[in-house]
């Protein structure tokens, strides 16, 4: 069997299933079902598609606009708030083919869709935006024409744009009692990120800090726990019946989720649904009323301990903490203030607890009137279950049933065939207590990783810091890392860290990291009066290394068609989009083919964007890596072996379970019958054109065809025996001008530290001399 080097004899050979379709005009980023042969589906750690080929998706978040509506105003807000339209998020529909091409261009065709709860039912309970829905309908219907896949994400953070962040909309604060212009005097929210602020030193990095203000900790505990800890707070149904106010929030959820399902389930271009971005657990766990957990929260600006929220909340001025950027430790209190001189309550006089805290009423705390003060009534409310004294745990009693009644509602719509997306609260691994019954079929795990201290500091160099080990007790000297070898080593391991962990608690199950990106404002924003994009160059570089190192699928946060260099993202002081529209062509002068250089202007740092990698794999992936200096990748991947008699028909959990951590280590039994002996290999017309692209390490009877066109390379192996283990080298003549210098701690002070050896042992030797003679 032998493959034409021609490009256009580079068609699908097929192994026993000449029935299949033999996707002529596909390319290999091409997640359609012409490009995947009518399926793409999730097999033990991998997604699989028709031909039995691993399939390696990578792609982007569209859009960070999504969070605000079309119509958001930074000075009228938080007025208006039924009337908004997000209709246009992430862009206009007569614009999709630009953006589409585009990232088909880029090979970033694996899309996490981003809708909030806001977008969907902004007007009241059950009043749905069926505008809004049938534009969302009417883009992805469009996906499969370029190549796109997507699974629909329900963004939020720090619970809505009302509390500071994005998701929920406003009705749902109204519900628990609170006052919408009334929660930024006692601190309840943050809000100036969400009206345009977040660019100044002393508003950067403020937002994260939101999920322990008092609005959204309340409404994340009244949503997942409010039976066990709200009991008394209660809503109408829309069927007029009396619930508790936990049941009033959930249901609403899921008949939205039902109703997107509904819009959109039976699309092509919808892999799946991902329940919620970043949950949190509000004030469920709760270890002290006097302070949160310095090592998991975030302590930045004025941050009010639980009990401080609360009677701030309730209108009596409190003096609280302020805490300031420090060193080595990334945050110090170094003042107190008083907060809410005014004496501005949270609570709404006409909502259902009638001006008094939700938490006061519950008998959590009072206020003693001879004193004049606070007084904690229930030191572990939230720890323990307060009916019963048992201790609680988030996500076992409430976030991993609730994922389950989710799931059961989302494939009561779309059937069992769609995925189903989850992830842990941001910066955690995932729990080893997600066992096989607690979770849903079809389910893929979708962690988020950001290296945390580039996000606390703004800022990106030689020096890099393993935060996420030093949070877990690593030695200080094993988290520093220099150079762009060290942040490559330093960002692989983090994320390796976290794919591993959702191997070794959920056993043999797809592994996506949903969301990762870099600041693109680093540096105090140099790169915008320099236009030089040299270190974010390098950290995205070292990002996409480490991802690829780990053999995982991503979606890097974001593409944002809307960013610019003055505001970012306009939310909450981010820039992480690597494309802006405004600096791009108009779309008179576009030409949507994948050879198209008009598509790239608008974009940032595409040489460490656009990257080659193996799309479509005729075995297991065992090792990939690249070197955006010259161009050239490594790859090498097996065919599955033959599996035991005694196996056959487990499984792949049960076969697997979860002793195999290793992402370079993955079981070599147990998938399904390769089809094609065929790998596709996204190589980018940035890279290629004008070059010649060499293969080395082909078997003689080995064929490979590149089509640039396509951006494909297709190689076609002879000997597909069981276990065969294939290694090749790809790379591109004449080489690539290197993007940066690929320096470590030896590079660089390799001979600072050999002259200082010497110098030591010259006085030594000339010390002890004397005593020689």
């Amino acid at each position: 069997m032998s493959i034409s080097r021609t490009a256009s004899d580079a068609s699908f050979i097929m192994v026993g299933q000449e029935n299949l379709k033999n996707p002529e005009h596909s390319f290999a980023h091409d997640w359609s079902s012409a490009g995947t042969g009518g399926r793409l589906y999730a097999h033990g750690r991998h997604f699989v598609d028709a031909y039995g080929r691993v399939c390696n998706l990578r792609g982007v978040n569209l859009s960070g606009n999504c969070k605000t509506p079309v119509n958001h105003d930074h000075d009228s807000f938080p007025a208006n708030h039924a009337d908004v339209t997000f209709v246009g998020r992430p862009f206009p529909l007569e614009q999709a083919p630009d953006h589409l091409a585009r990232l088909r261009r880029w090979g970033l065709t694996f899309v996490r869709f981003l809708i909030t709860w806001e977008a969907v039912e902004h007007a009241g309970p059950g009043v749905y935006d069926m505008e809004y829905l049938e534009y969302v309908r009417k883009l992805l219907s469009l996906f499969p024409q370029y190549g796109l896949v997507a699974f629909v994400a329900l963004h939020q953070d720090v619970w809505s744009r009302y509390t500071g962040g994005s998701g929920a909309p406003a009705w749902t604060l109204e519900a628990v009692g609170f006052d919408l212009h009334g929660l930024e005097e006692p601190g309840a929210a943050w809000l100036k990120g969400v009206k345009g602020g977040g660019h100044t030193e002393d508003e950067r990095g403020l937002w994260p800090c939101g999920y322990q203000k008092l609005a959204a900790a309340t409404m994340a505990t009244c949503f997942w726990a409010g039976d066990t800890f709200a009991p008394k707070l209660k809503a109408k149904a829309r069927d007029g019946r009396e619930v508790s106010i936990q049941q009033f929030l959930q249901g609403s959820f899921l008949s939205m989720w039902e109703l997107i399902v509904k819009t959109v389930g039976n699309l092509e271009g919808v892999l799946g649904f991902e329940i919620m971005n970043e949950p949190h657990r509000g004030y469920i766990e709760l270890q002290s009323m006097h302070a949160f957990d310095y090592n998991t929260d975030l302590h930045l600006g004025h941050v009010p301990t639980a009990f401080q929220s609360f009677m701030l909340g309730a209108g009596h001025p409190t003096t609280v903490g302020y805490w300031t950027r420090s060193f080595p430790l990334p945050t110090r209190r170094t003042s107190h203030r008083l907060v809410n001189t005014a004496g501005q309550k949270a609570w709404s006089d006409e909502g259902p607890t009638q001006g008094k805290c939700i938490w006061e009423m519950h008998g959590v705390w009072g206020w003693d009137q001879k004193k004049n003060e606070g007084v904690v009534l229930r030191e572990n409310y939230f720890k323990r279950d307060p009916e019963t004294g048992r201790d609680v745990d988030w996500y076992t009693d409430f976030y991993f049933p609730f994922v389950k009644r989710w799931a059961d509602r989302v494939r009561s719509v779309a059937g069992e065939d769609k995925l189903v997306f989850t992830e842990p609260i941001p910066n955690e691994f995932c729990p080893s207590s997600w066992r096989p019954e607690r979770r849903p079929s079809n389910m893929v795990y979708a962690p988020h990783w950001y290296d945390l201290n580039t996000l606390f500091a703004k800022a990106f160099g030689n020096f890099t810091v393993n935060v996420q080990g030093l949070s877990r007790g690593m030695f200080p000297l094993k988290a520093f890392y220099w150079g762009q070898k060290g942040a490559r080593d330093n960002f692989t391991l983090q994320i390796r860290n976290i794919v591993e962990a959702g191997y070794r608690a959920l056993g043999e199950t797809p592994v996506v990291i949903g969301e990762c990106g870099i600041p693109m404002d680093m540096n105090k924003g140099e790169a915008f009066q320099t236009d030089r994009w040299d270190w974010q160059t390098k950290m995205m570089d070292a990002m996409i290394t480490g991802l690829e190192r780990s053999l995982v699928s991503f979606t890097l946060w974001n593409y944002n068609p809307d960013n610019d260099d003055h505001t970012g993202d306009d939310w909450n002081g981010e820039n992480f989009s690597w494309f802006s529209q405004k600096r791009a062509l108009p779309p008179a002068w576009l030409d949507h083919s994948q050879t198209s250089p008009t598509l790239d202007n608008g974009g940032r740092i595409l040489r460490a964007v656009v990257r080659p990698y193996p799309a479509k794999i005729a075995g297991i992936p065992l090792r990939f890596e690249y070197e955006l200096n010259t161009g050239e990748f490594a790859f090498e991947w097996a065919v599955p072996e033959a599996e035991d008699a005694a196996l056959a028909g487990a499984g792949a959990d049960a076969v697997h379970g979860a002793s195999r951590v290793s992402v370079n280590h993955p079981p070599r039994t147990g998938y399904p019958p390769l089809r094609t002996n065929k790998t596709e290999i996204f190589v980018p017309f940035q890279l290629a054109h004008g070059r010649t692209v060499v293969v080395r390490g082909l078997r003689p009877e080995d064929k490979y065809a590149y089509d640039e066109a396509r951006q494909t390379l297709t190689i076609a192996t002879a000997d597909n025996a069981p276990g065969t283990v294939h290694r090749i080298t790809v790379g591109i003549d004449p080489l690539p001008k290197p993007a940066f210098v690929l320096n470590d701690f030896w590079s660089d002070w390799g001979w600072h530290v050999l002259s200082a050896v010497v110098f030591v042992l010259s006085l030594v030797a000339i010390g002890v001399s004397p005593y020689l003679q």
